[in-house]
């Protein structure tokens, strides 16, 4: 009977994770990240004498949790790799879930991540790199999705994470790559490299953008970023005008969007910042007690 139970419960994360599924989304996000690991840990949750309303708030508040966790250790240049991650799974967070009740089971996961010494905000600097592309990609596209489902627009998630084919999105540097046009601010074409790279002087935008605008100095670019996702187009002054969901979400979060009428050293520091706190909001440790809630 376990064998039968567990067997059910393992076919239905593993639909979740092939998938956007309602309710469940995180499953999917973490095997976006290759986190293999996702299943053992959220079958330890699970009791055969939970009801199937317990067995899925355990799902999420356990993939919650794991969504979590690398999206952190992403953010401070941590590998997730099963390797890596075995030992911290198995010897310490199933041994410490199996079979816990939600409320407890919610307790346990969030003061592991109160407890975690990195957190966003312990890398200011956090900047793409020649190996963390694809890790750069999933973080835009659920960092540019939330933007605008908070905003009252529907999700374009499964659009944003795609990156071959002719609709595919990729990366854009807000600057282009001409040291030359930031001699006033950057002394060595090195430092302007790593501040071009800050995940703040980011934005995902579909391939055929940075075909024929990614060139361009920023105040050429700025009106065709109006015309993009939302995250793009809060660059712009018109994102302020007329957009009732984007001014309440902006209300509500009190995030710090601002238009920029130029692209300077200090623009890329308030998005840097704006993107540390965008990142605590989507991925906080509270969401886990929400989900035990829900």
């Amino acid at each position: 009977e376990d064998f039968a139970f567990y067997t059910h419960w393992y076919e239905q994360v593993r639909r979740a994770a092939e998938s956007l599924t309602p309710g469940v989304e995180a499953i999917h996000y973490n095997a976006q990240n290759n986190f293999t690991l996702q299943y053992p840990v959220l079958l330890a949750a699970l009791s055969r004498s939970d009801a199937e309303s317990t067995i899925f708030r355990k799902l999420r508040i356990v993939a919650t949790y794991l969504d979590i966790l690398v999206a952190r250790r992403t953010w401070n240049w941590k590998d997730t790799s099963y390797s890596t991650m075995q030992y911290n799974m198995f010897q310490l967070v199933i041994l410490a879930i199996r079979g816990k009740p939600v409320a407890e089971l919610a307790q346990i996961l969030k003061q592991r991540l109160d407890a975690e010494q990195e957190t966003f905000a312990s890398n200011d600097r956090f900047y793409l790199h020649g190996m963390n592309g694809r890790q750069i990609h999933r973080l835009l596209a659920r960092m540019t999705d939330y933007v605008e489902k908070q905003s009252g627009r529907a999700s374009r998630y499964s659009e944003y994470i795609k990156r071959s084919g002719k609709n595919g999105y990729e990366v854009e540097h807000i600057w282009a790559d001409h040291a030359d046009r930031h001699k006033d601010e950057f002394q060595h074409p090195a430092d302007f490299g790593e501040y071009r790279n800050r995940i703040g002087g980011l934005l995902l935008l579909p391939k055929s953008f940075n075909a024929s605008y990614g060139d361009l100095d920023y105040p050429q670019k700025l009106d065709h970023y109006y015309g993009q996702n939302l995250l793009a187009q809060s660059l712009h002054p018109n994102a302020y005008d007329h957009d009732p969901g984007f001014g309440r979400f902006r209300e509500k979060s009190r995030l710090a969007f601002k238009a920029h009428s130029a692209f300077k050293k200090a623009d890329l520091d308030d998005r840097q910042k704006l993107y540390q706190k965008l990142a605590e909001r989507i991925w906080s440790p509270e969401n886990i007690l929400r989900e035990a809630e829900a």
